[in-house]
């Protein structure tokens, strides 16, 4: 659903009340008359305010943060900010970070929406009572879910599917639900099948989940005894396993390693997700996870940013003043049974953004535990990737093993290695490790 533009706050300055309204996760809006001036009152007065007026209890007043949105630009708000100075620097703010052409900057319109804050730990979700807090989170994880934000096994979306008709049904009745009657819900209790790139689509991807499959795992649910906020934090524990849930996501961009019959590379359109767990690349296209990296086991640098001194890039090559901001990240890997350090290149307007996230969430201890192994999923073979490892005082790039399994490998001609394909010369970020200190 495309939110409504907000009102200018400017009437308020006449002494006027403003109407300010700040949209909920479930798609309604609650009006704000605030007295005036409006200008300089900051997010967490605004947020008392609206807990207040839709009448929630002081208990999951954490959990929740404003936020302003937009269709090019998503920003949680700090609590000393004040959105409606910021609302005066939004074209500026969207022309800084983002890559959208100036005429769709112009006609961009932030709102005020509440959210999930980023930096509420998840373990702290199931502790709450509040069962009007636990709609607002259990309504934007749906949202999220309907949106195809997560990466989504096909069993973890039955699964979660199963506690949604039993949200939205009531208990489940053997003679009243069936797989014919839960079948025009399916765009609303399953998230959308991803799509591949071109090649992709034309092999057979699996469908959905059936119905019959949605029909026995709802049939599995608590029955009528069990409260509902009960029920909520089940589905809220379900969302907990899935990559992204409780981040920030960003847009940007990796190198694409060669490969393929005609063997090219590229960009690889990618979201980034972070979070008190850690870093995440998901791929945009296909949703599926690349690589997911707790605090303790990455370092990362911001190159290229606006204001930024130009030694920031140095030993990375530089960035080119024609690509948008680097986030690299460095991380270990395995080449050839032998240990190996790596740098990955992600391309972004928004890579300030995830640099400043990541370095709330390391002020903040990294206070959730990392995934562990088989819920991760990384994919490194699909990244393109900058290796080397510590030679005495020097860095010395690794050199890619020949490709035996390379279409034009078993001719005899050799194609270009990863390192090409992330582009950038031999060397490693500043010492900003993920360690806390």
């Amino acid at each position: 659903m495309e939110p409504e533009p907000e009102p200018e706050p400017e009437a308020a300055a006449s002494g006027a009340v403003a109407a300010v309204r700040v949209f909920l996760p479930d798609g309604s809006a609650v009006p704000l008359a605030l007295p005036p001036p409006v200008l300089g009152l900051t997010a967490a007065v605004l947020l008392r305010c609206l807990w207040d007026t839709a009448g929630l209890g002081p208990e999951g007043c954490a959990a929740m943060a404003l936020w302003l949105v937009s269709g090019l630009l998503e920003v949680q708000l700090k609590p000393r900010q004040q959105p409606f100075r910021l609302r005066r620097q939004w074209a500026e703010l969207v022309l800084r970070l983002s890559d959208a052409p100036p005429g769709a900057v112009a006609r961009d319109e932030p709102c005020l929406h509440l959210r999930r804050n980023v930096f509420f730990p998840k373990h702290k979700e199931l502790e709450l009572q509040d069962e009007a807090v636990l709609r607002l989170l259990v309504a934007e994880a749906r949202g999220h879910l309907r949106g195809g934000r997560w990466p989504l096994p096909p069993q973890e979306a039955v699964e979660l599917g199963g506690l949604q008709c039993r949200l939205h049904f009531g208990p489940f009745q053997p003679g009243q639900h069936s797989a014919e009657s839960l079948r025009p819900a399916l765009e609303e209790l399953l998230p959308p099948t991803p799509r591949g790139r071109f090649w992709g689509s034309l092999r057979r991807r699996p469908p959905g989940p059936p119905p019959e499959e949605l029909l026995n795992a709802f049939s599995r649910t608590p029955g009528p005894e069990t409260p509902p906020a009960e029920l909520l934090r089940s589905f809220l524990q379900g969302c907990h396993r899935l990559h992204g849930y409780g981040c920030a996501f960003f847009p940007g961009a990796i190198d694409r390693p060669p490969g393929g019959l005609l063997g090219r590379g590229g960009l690889r359109p990618v979201n980034v997700a972070v979070g008190l767990e850690g870093v995440t690349i998901i791929d945009a296209r296909e949703k599926h996870v690349l690589l997911t990296l707790s605090y303790p086991e990455l370092s990362w640098e911001l190159v290229g940013a606006v204001g930024q001194d130009g030694d920031a890039a140095e030993g990375l090559g530089g960035a080119d003043a024609a690509e948008p901001p680097q986030l690299w990240l460095e991380f270990d890997g395995e080449q050839e049974g032998a240990r190996v350090n790596r740098l990955l290149r992600v391309l972004s307007p928004q890579a300030e953004l995830m640099s400043a996230l990541i370095e709330c969430c390391i002020a903040l201890g990294g206070t959730e535990p990392p995934l562990s192994p088989p819920q991760r999923r990384p994919r490194p073979q699909r990244l393109a990737t900058i290796d080397y490892v510590e030679d005495g005082a020097e860095l010395r790039r690794v050199k890619p093993p020949r490709r035996s399994a390379s279409f034009f490998g078993r001719m005899g001609v050799r194609g270009g290695s990863e390192d090409e394909a992330a582009g950038g010369a031999p060397g490693a970020p500043q010492d900003r490790t993920g360690e806390p200190h």
